[in-house]
């Protein structure tokens, strides 16, 4: 497997960890039989937890497809391993400004991922003109 191929399973796991302590280390109110129970998501840092969790989830498809695209398209590994390092490196440091409550850094680095990830997306275009 790639470096990029481990970063996209590297996504999984950031958010699902992103959550999972919130709910496992026997925070109190949580029901696993209720898992999604808004009452348990009224706490505010619960809450960041939740939408940090969300937001890896809804992220992740797109990653994963730039990825893969870039990787049947033949474009130089390398770049697309550096790329995807950046991006999950990037994507950790979102979930601490969300828990830690830093909206505005949050939202530049939410906009740096995306970035980094369409720049994974047009890699192949990017080679066709750049000849590398």
């Amino acid at each position: 497997m790639t470096v990029a191929e481990w970063c996209v399973f590297g996504a999984v796991v950031l958010y699902l960890v992103t959550i999972v302590p919130f709910k496992a280390m026997g925070s109190p109110g949580f029901d696993n039989a209720r898992p999604r129970d808004p009452g348990f998501y009224a706490d505010p840092l619960r809450a960041r937890a939740l939408g940090a969790h969300l937001n890896g989830i809804e992220t992740f498809p797109f990653f994963a497809a730039a990825v893969l695209l870039a990787e049947f398209r033949a474009v130089p590994q390398h770049l697309i391993d550096e790329l995807a390092v950046l991006f999950l490196i990037v994507r950790a440091a979102y979930v601490f400004t969300y828990i830690g409550d830093r909206p505005t850094l949050r939202s530049i680095l939410w906009g740096l991922g995306f970035a980094i990830n369409t720049a994974i997306f047009f890699l192949p275009l990017i080679r066709r003109y750049a000849h590398f």
